[in-house]
């Protein structure tokens, strides 16, 4: 039983095409940072604790939350143009 175990690749197939990651500011500092939160247990918590962590290690200068419709959507093409417009750096949550 040790072979085959039928397990699937759910990527097999797909060709997305490769996205780069975003250039990194070298630091937070006077930086407005987003956050996103996928609406999954307890997200809003952890965001809330990163955000206050980022402004007193880092020096953030202001930090934005933003709450998905629901876990299993994507985020609205308005709301990624919003956060577009308002940051300087976005964090997606993930809840448990």
């Amino acid at each position: 039983m040790a072979g085959n175990m039928g397990f699937v690749d759910p990527t097999a197939g797909s060709k997305r095409e490769a996205v780069s990651p975003a250039v990194r500011p070298p630091d937070l500092s006077g930086k407005v940072v987003g956050l996103l939160d996928n609406t999954k247990e307890q997200a809003d918590i952890i965001l809330q604790t990163i955000g206050d962590a980022l402004r007193e290690k880092y020096d953030v200068k202001k930090v934005i939350i933003r709450r998905k419709e629901h876990y299993s959507k994507p985020a609205t093409d308005e709301m990624i143009r919003e956060m577009a417009d308002e940051v300087d750096v976005a964090i997606a949550a993930l809840g448990g």
